[in-house]
């Protein structure tokens, strides 16, 4: 099964992510949240109203927030 991918297109962090994923074939939905609002409210809806992204999520369960305690705060409202 896909993980859920949170992302900002501006964040490198995200990027740094995206590449991990691809190289190590990870199978991932990305969810834009610039671009997405309902992305935006399940992010939400995961983290509050101010979130950081990348988000991982795996069955339903938030994994990975950020990058070694790194990333970009999106306004989810």
């Amino acid at each position: 099964m896909a993980v859920e991918f949170f992302a900002s297109q501006s964040c490198p962090f995200c990027a740094e992510v995206r590449e991990r994923f691809d190289d190590d074939g990870v199978a991932y939905i990305e969810r834009d949240v610039d671009d997405d609002a309902s992305a935006r409210e399940r992010l939400a809806q995961l983290l509050g109203p101010s979130a950081m992204v990348p988000v991982v999520v795996e069955d339903g369960r938030v994994i990975q927030v950020g990058v070694a305690g790194r990333g970009c705060y999106v306004r989810t409202y």
